[in-house]
């Protein structure tokens, strides 16, 4: 039995933070139907290419990534007899997750207040750019946008003055991802207080705040020192030595968290005199002088193959690795054997890094075709065959 077996989600919403969230929750066991605009579906089935597939079934990779383990219904719920369809899925549903503009559910009937009048028990989620309240509230949330607004830019990238300095987006929609993790934590966190009270509860998740609080550490080196942490590309504003080196044939990374580990590397680099050194000997001696020791490290590091700096690090115990394509880190032995990479109904997935008691909490339901499961969900609502068929000549349902 999985961890959310018998819990239902009604899946509201499109692009990337909400699903992300869904599909963490389907991983977990939970039964999750996803509920799409007949015709285009979520906006993501079309951010390609690369695309899965061909004719009507092509797919963007974008879709596959965060729609594993849901059911797809087809229902245009700008229409009333949609809008009804999806308030009464809403009412057997323990958890409905939405991303819509702050209230845009309202005018169809579907918003917080509505639904969780129907269902008290209902835990009502929405994921907006700035929250349901604040000077921002009727802004739309963009992924980039906020990482600019948030602060992750100002962070991120290399120095002003080098070579090809300046802010600088992550490589994914870091923030999305992040707050549909957020929001599923807090989801799970009110179905448990669910259980005790009786109660459901309205999550409001705002991207803004989230990217705010996964700053982190440097949220914290600003907040402490007063000061603006500055872009410093690969290297760490609190550690020394933690970024690249380049071997005699490929840069490697080493990334030293200790005083002992330093010993250690001063001690195959042949320098033990550094562990001594008063300038290197602490982790914060290290970073007030991290142009020197990083100077030194790196003329002892490329005078060996990478492989063979693998291989002496390691040994001792000290953090390395190297820096993979995405093709190199799916084929590692490690991604092999914890099975990371799946294919589901022919579709090539990576799949859910949670195991619990030893069981992967992964879905073996591949994402859907848009509308796919429209007359299944429908019928289990009690509509027979020839009422499905009307509501989709009407064009209600797809």
């Amino acid at each position: 039995m999985k961890p959310l077996e018998g819990i239902k989600v009604l899946d509201l919403s499109r692009v990337l933070a909400g699903p992300w969230c869904t599909q963490l929750l389907a991983d977990l066991g939970a039964e999750v139907i996803k509920i799409e605009r007949p015709g285009p579906g979520d906006d993501t089935r079309h951010w390609g290419p690369p695309w899965f597939g061909e004719g009507e079934r092509r797919v963007a990779a974008y879709f596959l990534s965060c729609n594993r383990g849901k059911k797809s219904a087809a229902i245009d719920f700008s229409r009333a007899e949609g809008a009804a369809l999806v308030s009464q899925l809403a009412a057997k549903a323990d958890v409905v997750v939405e991303n819509f503009k702050v209230g845009a559910l309202a005018k169809f009937g579907l918003d917080a207040p509505r639904l969780r009048a129907a269902n008290p028990a209902l835990v009502y989620a929405s994921i907006t750019g700035f929250g349901q309240d604040g000077p921002y509230a009727d802004r739309a949330g963009y992924d980039f946008i906020i990482q600019g607004m948030g602060g992750m830019m100002s962070i991120t990238g290399i120095p002003d003055g080098e070579p090809g300095g300046g802010p600088m987006r992550v490589g994914v929609a870091v923030v999305d991802l992040f707050t549909g993790m957020y929001t599923a934590v807090a989801i799970l966190a009110a179905l448990y207080r669910r259980e005790k009270t009786g109660e459901g509860a309205h999550v409001d998740m705002a991207l803004f705040d989230t990217q705010l609080a996964v700053l982190a550490n440097q949220v914290s080196n600003a907040l402490v020192s007063g000061k603006d942490p500055p872009r410093q590309g690969n290297t760490h504003p609190n550690i020394v030595p933690y970024q690249p080196f380049d071997a005699a044939d490929k840069p490697l990374i080493i990334a030293v968290g200790n005083d002992g580990q330093f010993a250690k590397l001063a001690d195959i680099c042949g320098h033990r005199e550094w562990a001594s050194d008063e300038r290197f000997a602490s982790n914060g001696a290290r970073v007030a002088n991290r142009d020197e020791i990083v100077r030194l490290i790196a003329e002892c590091i490329r005078t060996k193959s990478a492989a063979e700096w693998f291989e002496k690090l390691d040994t001792a115990g000290i953090p390395t690795g190297p820096i993979n394509s995405i093709s190199d880190a799916l084929a590692d032995i490690q991604a092999q054997h914890r099975q990371m990479v799946r294919t589901l109904a022919g579709v090539p997935v990576v799949g859910s890094p949670v195991r619990v008691d030893g069981e992967r909490a992964d879905s073996d339901l591949a994402p859907p075709a848009l509308g796919q499961h429209t007359a299944d969900v429908l019928t289990g609502l009690g509509l027979d065959l020839d009422q499905v068929a009307h509501l989709k000549a009407a064009k209600v349902i797809g």
